[in-house]
């Protein structure tokens, strides 16, 4: 009989039967047995990217005793544990830790190494991409012992011979698998197109990943023009884009406008002839009842736009800053050039709060109207706070730029993804409720490329034509049995590495897959779907998901959006 010890050292008592419990394999899962005697968890997969805390404890506390109970009543468990390491979140810690951005063009430095001061640098060392993922390896592998640590220490009883992290060579290759799957059954496209973009980060986003801030903002009246005289106002609170208006638009039946019907309008400042239209786009009880469409405001611009057959006047790059433009040329022809450029060479280069701020002193400027006589703006600005797009790590209000961009098909398939909603079991039910408005609520398929460094690349190049032209519309696509792959060190199939860049040769895609797209996959990284038929079945579907309210339209939704469209099922 072991004696006992006349004080109970806590720590001793903790590592003995961790190791009892470890060598006992006594949370281990059992692959003979049936999918009716086990019970599977979707493990939250924690973002390695910041300390731990005490809500990491709290959370996965609950999971834990219900394995437990389950493990209790004979179930065979499957408990693994994952590591949501790849994104923009490891990115932005990377970066703050070592005082570094990655700059793509830069070549590999095998000998660079972090600087143990680097985050008191004034300004951040550029690094090569392939560096910069080494620095994010490097930590991610560090936060990720610590992870593992305190949960062994707290005694989770997970199957650790089950871990992943999302940016591991299986990881990459099933969301590889998923994203091959998915262009097979027609539910992913590539297409140039106005897309929210996040101008801190240089990337595009999705509709999950934005959020409304309160923002202080100003209402400008200002006076436009009417080909052939006149003039009438317009409020608005992004002057900065007068320079980017299309049209002007007035609702059909709203009366004071509409003798305007089927004239042009002429912009103070860069006098550009716009017609104006009758749309049900224009809210008559909101300003003046007249609105501007620029390229692009917000997403109300955005759909105007894409139904009224007008150009894209892109004037904000993707580092938030205007690009210069010739009035000369279409789709930015001035009626008067010289008095355009003078304008708005002063705003080149500068950022969207430089130009407003800039925009708004010329317009109040004796002589800006479009006739010359008295200023543009008129009255008093009318301040206001009102909701602002944001990215929801993001810094500055997110804009829409015109890039290409990989998406998933989700509104053609909102009821389907609503019946889906509705075969879970949903603790408390009313969170239900949540998915569903969230489903309800879509605007956009799902932009899942990311102009990002550290995630899964997609298993695509493109040829280059003898003109030395990449043919976007020509995609080569990865064979399945070589995944994970890495268009940016490897050729694809038919191709020499020699080939890269030139004229005849190939290009690789250069963007990441947002982080959503592989931790959707959770259940079929585990499952190894793709892989090990068997034991897919025997995991698929998953008993029970555990996770926060505020990831519903994310993790949750995402997770759901992809079982369907890859198996058709979720239970």
């Amino acid at each position: 009989m072991q004696e006992l010890p006349k004080k109970y050292q806590h720590q001793d008592v903790e590592a003995r039967w961790a190791e009892y419990w470890e060598n006992a394999k006594s949370y281990r899962w059992d692959a003979s047995q049936s999918r009716d005697e086990t019970f599977v968890v979707d493990t939250p997969p924690p973002t390695v990217s910041g300390s731990l805390h005490v809500g990491h404890v709290f959370s996965y506390t609950h999971t834990d005793l219900i394995v437990r109970y389950q493990r209790m009543r004979g179930k065979n468990i499957m408990y693994p544990m994952g590591w949501d390491d790849n994104g923009l979140p490891t990115e932005r810690r990377v970066q703050n830790k070592f005082g570094i951005t990655c700059s793509p063009e830069l070549p590999y430095d095998p000998a660079w190494q972090p600087a143990p001061d680097g985050a008191e640098r004034k300004h951040p060392e550029a690094i090569s991409r392939r560096n910069f993922i080494e620095a994010c390896t490097l930590v991610t592998s560090e936060d990720e012992k610590a992870f593992e640590s305190l949960w062994r220490h707290l005694g989770l009883s997970v199957e650790w011979q089950q871990q992943y992290a999302t940016i591991d060579e299986h990881c990459r290759a099933t969301s590889q698998r998923s994203f091959l799957d998915l262009i097979a059954k027609g539910l992913v496209y590539s297409v140039e197109s106005p897309t929210m973009w996040d101008v801190t980060f240089q990337t595009a986003l999705a509709q999950a990943d934005i959020e409304d801030r309160p923002q202080p903002g100003a209402y400008h009246d200002v006076r436009f023009g009417i080909d052939g005289g006149g003039s009438f106002v317009i409020s608005t609170t992004r002057p900065e884009l007068i320079v980017s208006v299309i049209a002007v638009v007035a609702h059909p039946d709203d009366e004071r406008y509409q003798p305007l019907f089927g004239k042009s309008a002429i912009t103070p400042l860069f006098h550009a002839r716009v017609p104006i239209l009758p749309s049900t786009h224009a809210d008559p009880e909101k300003g003046s009842g007249i609105m501007m469409v620029s390229t692009f405001g917000d997403a109300a611009d955005v759909e105007w736009w894409r139904s009224s057959g007008l150009p894209i006047k892109q004037v904000i790059n993707r580092a938030g800053r205007f690009d210069p433009v010739d009035f000369t040329e279409e789709p930015f022809v001035s009626v008067a050039p010289e008095k355009a450029k003078a304008a708005y060479d002063e705003l080149v280069g500068k950022t969207v709060k430089q130009v407003r701020k800039r925009v708004a002193e010329l317009l109040a400027e004796e002589g800006s109207a479009v006739d010359g006589q008295g200023a543009a703006l008129v009255g008093a600005l009318k301040p206001i706070e009102h909701p602002v797009k944001f990215y929801e790590k993001g810094d500055l209000p997110v804009e829409f730029v015109t890039t290409r961009q990989w998406f998933i098909r989700l509104l053609d398939h909102k009821q389907e993804l609503l019946a889906q909603g509705e075969k879970i079991q949903w603790h408390p039910p009313h969170m239900q409720a949540r998915y569903s408005n969230w489903v309800e609520g879509l605007n956009y398929d799902w932009c899942i490329s990311r102009q990002r460094f550290f995630g899964v690349p997609f298993p695509v190049w493109y040829p280059i034509s003898t003109a030395g032209e990449v043919l976007f519309d020509e995609p080569i696509f990865a064979d399945p049995a070589r995944l994970p792959v890495d268009p940016l060190s490897e050729a694809p199939p038919g191709y020499q590495a020699e080939q890269r860049g030139e004229p005849g040769g190939f290009a690789g895609d250069p963007d990441i897959m947002d982080t959503w797209a592989t931790s959707s996959l959770t259940p079929q990284i585990v499952s190894k779907w793709g892989i090990d038929e068997q034991r897919h079945r025997k995991l698929f579907p998953m008993d029970m998901r555990p996770q926060s309210h505020e990831i519903i339209r994310t993790w949750a939704f995402y997770t759901i959006a992809k079982a369907w469209m890859h198996e058709r099922e979720i239970s």
